[in-house]
């Protein structure tokens, strides 16, 4: 039985290396309007040598290059997860996710009494400090971030945290 292959894109973005499963979050991390115009190719679940649990997804868009903001929200997400750019079909960059020390606005506090987080004041309205939130990363590897107003950790199920 042959390999199932997806084709090379000529120009655009190849994230590879994403955490098996995860694919459709990074996907949802760059938008529904953001690529509605681009081919978009999703392998999920494909064999991986270098990721622990031996998979890995890997999410190809054409005519679409990442800035630094969406590619700190796939690290989250996703650590070991590489990002290639492609110019008339060859790699021109690549370079692995990496968290930075803090996160800014990019995360919504879980807690919903934390000072970066609208609340509803007695009259009904929504009120919010003038504050953006702000996260340290306390480990890179899982990754685990810690709220810098509350102190709040979250972990598991960053993705349904994201500010898209």
């Amino acid at each position: 039985m042959k390999d199932l292959k997806v084709s090379p894109i000529k120009n655009g973005t190849v994230i590879d290396h994403i955490t098996a499963g995860n694919a459709i979050h990074v996907l949802n991390i760059l938008g529904g309007d953001s690529y509605k115009d681009n081919i978009v190719s999703m392998a999920i679940n494909v064999k991986s040598k270098r990721l622990p649990d031996g998979k890995k997804d890997i999410l190809k868009i054409e005519n679409r290059y990442l800035d630094e903001r969406e590619t700190n929200m796939i690290a989250l997400i996703s650590p070991y997860a590489t990002v290639n750019k492609i110019k008339e079909e060859w790699v021109y960059e690549k370079h692995r996710v990496r968290l930075p020390d803090e996160i800014y606005g990019i995360v919504r506090c879980p807690n919903p009494t934390c000072i970066s987080n609208p609340r509803i004041d007695n009259d009904g309205n929504t009120r919010k400090e003038p504050i953006s939130s702000r996260f340290k990363v306390t480990d890179k590897d899982i990754p685990i971030i810690r709220c810098y107003y509350c102190e709040r950790d979250l972990d598991n199920g960053i993705h349904e945290y994201l500010n898209h």
